[in-house]
């Protein structure tokens, strides 16, 4: 597993994740997680999530990762209309992934 990718929202933009940490914990930090599958070199985007606090990501995404064999990746972004924006983008140009969580 890769421990960057990169992901093509539906306006072109890249937004680049990183995988959920191997300690297991991570930063209460603001931003997006994804659940991503991956198949050979490509990437497909299972679920979409935002939150306040990343440190729940995995817990927020838990019965999505039960339930696949995808693997759990954040995106520190601090700024809420950021977060919101960059959400909107992926979700426009995946939109069979499911939304896991999303704070308002």
């Amino acid at each position: 597993m890769r421990e960057f990718v990169e992901l093509r929202g539906a306006s072109g933009a890249t937004y680049r994740f990183r995988a959920w940490p191997e300690s297991d914990h991570h930063t209460p930090t603001a931003g997006n997680f994804a659940v991503l599958a991956f198949e050979g070199q490509g990437v497909s985007i299972v679920g979409l999530g935002v939150c306040s606090d990343l440190s729940r990501a995995k817990q927020l995404s838990h019965d999505t990762l039960s339930a696949s064999s995808g693997h759990l990746f954040t995106r520190l972004n601090v700024s809420r209309a950021v977060r919101d924006a960059e959400h909107d983008d992926l979700q426009a140009a995946e939109p069979a992934a499911k939304t896991l969580h999303h704070e308002s």
